[in-house]
Order: structure tokens, then sequence, then C-alpha cells
């Protein structure tokens, strides 16, 4: 009793199953779909959290950073902050990629936007106040760095004064001509040091002027900057006091290099006048004719010399010279000595 199917049946049974696999298929893609969208969205979600962590985490180092203590300590925090703004600028592309996915997301409207937006409305907010804080961070720190360089050249600068105030201070002037003429030739290569750096004192005011106000008002710097110009004006003062002492000196030690000349001339023809005898022999007077005439013109340069020496004396007399009553004790003496042909 076999009886074959309607081949119909068959064709409807075979496009029925057909239908069903492609609807099958549209369901299996909708959800692939629905799947991606759905991690995708995730995934912005965590990476936009991730990136407020990390802003979070730098507002809290950032509020808890110094600016340091002296120079060393803000060069350390300075390359800290430049590692750090490395740091800011990967995380920005990154932020900025992330950005992008949602604007995809939003593009596709599989969602609703009001949560994304709000989330890439805060984050931009936060991201934005990040940077102006790391901005402001940065401003102290160059402020800081500005303010200690300016303090540690001050410093040496005071300690370079100090160290030239105890040189153009001393007490020796030298014991003699040449001792005295090399100190007032290193003492004039200090001299002109001084005046090298008369430039870096005057400056102090205008470097003053282009420090942060928190820095540049207060006292105790304005203090300082005073207390320099004021060890400079004392450092050149000495310096020009210093230099009219040795010159002073110098010209003592040449006057008595001088006055022990003339000296030394006249115990010569002292004692060759007192031991002279008057010659028998016509010739041998005729020397001593001569000798005499060679004396007398000796006796007029030298004559000149001791004039000159007393000239010198009185000049360092009138100028108040410290040494005074012994030059004019040796003027004395040397005046006494050559005789009455000095006019005094």
């Amino acid at each position: 009793g076999y009886q074959p199917c309607d081949p119909q049946i068959i064709c409807n049974r075979v496009n029925h199953v057909q239908t069903c696999l492609e609807e099958l298929e549209e369901l299996a893609a909708k959800r692939r779909k629905e799947l991606e969208d759905s991690r995708q969205l995730w995934t912005f979600f965590q990476e936009m959290e991730e990136a407020e962590a990390w802003i979070r985490e730098k507002e809290k180092i950032l509020a808890a950073k110094s600016c340091g203590r002296d120079l060393s300590s803000v060069m350390t925090l300075t390359n800290k902050h430049k590692t750090m703004l490395g740091e800011l600028g990967n995380r920005r592309a990154l932020l900025h990629q992330t950005m992008k996915k949602g604007e995809k997301i939003l593009a596709k409207k599989s969602f609703s936007s009001v949560g994304i937006q709000e989330k890439m409305r805060e984050v931009c907010l936060r991201w934005k106040k990040l940077e102006e804080i790391t901005g402001l961070h940065q401003q102290r720190l160059e402020d800081a760095m500005n303010f200690f360089q300016f303090s540690a050249e001050t410093d040496d600068l005071v300690a370079w004064l100090q160290d030239m105030y105890r040189i153009v201070s001393s007490d020796d002037f030298g014991h003699d001509d040449y001792s005295s003429q090399a100190l007032l030739r290193k003492h004039r290569a200090v001299v002109d040091e001084v005046e090298k750096h008369r430039g870096a004192v005057m400056s102090l005011r205008k470097q003053l002027a282009l420090l942060a106000p928190d820095h540049r008002q207060g006292v105790d710097v304005q203090i300082r900057v005073v207390e320099v110009e004021q060890l400079y004006g004392e450092v050149a003062e000495v310096a020009v006091l210093r230099t009219q002492w040795l010159q002073d000196a110098l010209a003592v030690y040449r006057m008595f290099s001088e006055v022990h000349a003339c000296e030394v001339w006249v115990d010569e023809k002292e004692q060759w006048l007192e031991k002279m005898e008057v010659p028998e022999e016509l010739d041998e007077v005729e020397v001593v004719q001569h000798r005499f005439e060679s004396l007398d013109q000796e006796m007029n340069s030298v004559m000149g010399r001791i004039l000159d020496v007393n000239q010198v004396v009185q000049q360092l007399v009138d100028g108040g010279h410290p040494s005074s009553d012994e030059v004019r004790s040796c003027q004395d003496h040397l005046n006494s000595r050559y005789g009455p042909k000095v006019d005094l």
C-alpha cells in the first residue's frame, strides 16, 4: 500500500527549512552585532573609568607636591615633573582614542546617548582641570627655580665680596720698594675684578623684580639685596683707600731709598775730604782741583735729588701720611748732613 509523497510537500518543507535558517542567521548576526556594540560600550566606559582613576591619582600627587627647599630639591622635582608631562602626553593620546570610540558609539545610536555624553563631558572637564593644575605647578616650579638660582648667585656674590674685603683690608703694605710695587700690582688686579663685578651687583634689583611676587616681596630677600649693595660699596671704598695707602708706602720706601743713596754719597765725599791732603806737586794739585770741580757738579746733581726728596716729604706730610713723623725725621737728618745749601 506504499504511495510516494507529493513533491510539492517536499518543496514546501525544504523552503520552510531554508527560511528558518535564514531567519536564524539574521538573528545570529543581529545578536553578534548587539554583543559587539555592548562590548564596545563597556570597553569605552572601562577606559573612561581608567582615565578618571589616572586623573585622580595625578591630582593627588600635584596637590601634595611642594616646590622644594633649595636649588637641588627644585631641580629634582622639575625632572620628576618633566617625566609626568611625558606620561600626560601619552595619556592624552589614549583619551583622545577613547573619545573617538564614544563618538562612534553615539553615531550608531544603539544605546542611550545620555550616559555616554555625560561621561565624556565629565572626563573632559576633569582632564582640562588636570592640565590647568599641571601648568600652575610647572609655573610654581619655574618660579622656585628662578628664586633659588637668584639666592645661590647672591650667596656666591656675598662670599666673593667677603673674600675681597679681607684682601683689600690687609695691613700688609710691603717692607721695601720692591715688595710695595708687587703688592700694588696685585691690588690693581683686585680692583679691576671688583669693578667687573659692579654690573652684577647693580643688576640684582632688576633680577629681583623679575621674580614671582611671593618671592620678590619677601623681607629677607630684599634685605639680602641691600646687604650685598652695602658690602660692595664697602669693598670698593676700602679698595680705593688701600690703593692710596700702597702708593703712600711706595712713595715712602722710594724716598727712604733716595735718602739712603744721598747719604751714601755724602759719606763717601766726607771720608774723601777728611783723608785728602794738600799736594806739594803742581800736577797733583791740578788733579785735586779737577776732582773738586767734578765734586761741585756732583753736588749740584745731588742737590736736585735732595730737593725732590723734600718735595715728596712735603706732599706726604700735607696728605696726612701715617708715617709723617718718621718721614720728617729722615728729611731733617738728610738736610742737616748736606748742609746749608739746601733751601728749605
